[in-house]
């Protein structure tokens, strides 16, 4: 396993942790409070661990409408607090061109973050879910080079229609299974990562299923929500990093 790594600065107060907002131009209501909390929040970096848009199908969509609104947003923020991204399922096609324009610094998954005397280990998760094999298998191939160089070569608007049909595939396979069957992250996997990268807590979003989950040897594993403010009820839960530890949030709560 390539684990990155990435450093605080020691002069920092507050991380932000938070994953799966799943942007785009049907969710007006999620893309303001997504907006709201990064131009408001009080923290010196904020770390989006994946999923950030609901599809990316390449950085010459950022001039686009909502996408611009979007890429402004990041761009403002950038200019005053440290932004750090890494890859999900849904926007592993944002490359160098958005990073540089909005000053996103990537963070490979897994990444080895350092602060306030304390290491997380980060992951978007998708990687963790091994039950799903249909899934894993389609992970493999698009993230090989060959398949994401055919697929930015196609037209924008050939890769919205191709990517709007994955997404469908994808709500159907999972409508299609009980509760119990969607993936989880693999408890033998997430112990034997955190032993390789010598960490004691681990921190994903992916599954939408936000909760604490204690590991052997006083491990833990922290799991980030997804992002609704459309529909109800509302949902928005991330993790705050400090020098006292995680704290989970509630941005939904009234």
């Amino acid at each position: 396993m390539n684990i990155g790594h990435w450093r605080a600065d020691a002069a920092w107060h507050r991380i932000d942790l938070l994953s799966d907002v799943h942007l785009h131009a049907g969710a007006p209501g999620t893309f303001e409070a997504w907006k709201r909390h990064l131009l408001r929040t009080p923290a010196d970096a904020v770390l989006i661990l994946g999923d950030l848009f609901e599809v990316w199908v390449g950085d010459d969509a950022r001039d686009d409408g909502f996408e611009r609104a979007c890429t402004d947003v990041l761009r403002s923020v950038g200019r005053k607090k440290a932004l750090g991204f890494m890859a999900g399922n849904r926007d592993f096609l944002l490359g160098t061109a958005m990073r540089r324009e909005t000053g996103l610094r990537e963070l490979p998954d897994p990444t080895l973050a350092q602060a306030f005397g304390q290491c997380l280990l980060l992951s978007h998760g998708d990687a963790l879910c091994l039950a799903d094999a249909a899934y894993q298998r389609f992970r493999a191939e698009v993230r090989t080079t060959a398949w994401q160089t055919a697929f930015l070569a196609l037209p924008l608007e050939e890769r919205r229609h191709r990517a709007r049909a994955m997404r469908d595939a994808s709500v159907q396979h999972q409508a299609g299974m009980a509760p119990d069957e969607c993936a989880d992250a693999d408890a033998a996997l997430a112990r034997a990562w955190l032993a390789e990268a010598r960490a004691d807590h681990l921190v994903h979003g992916h599954t939408h299923r936000p909760a604490t989950h204690p590991m052997p040897g006083g491990r833990t594993r922290w799991v980030l929500g997804d992002w609704n403010f459309d529909t109800l009820p509302h949902r928005a839960r991330m993790l705050v990093w400090t020098v006292k530890g995680l704290q989970d949030i509630d941005l939904a709560a009234p």
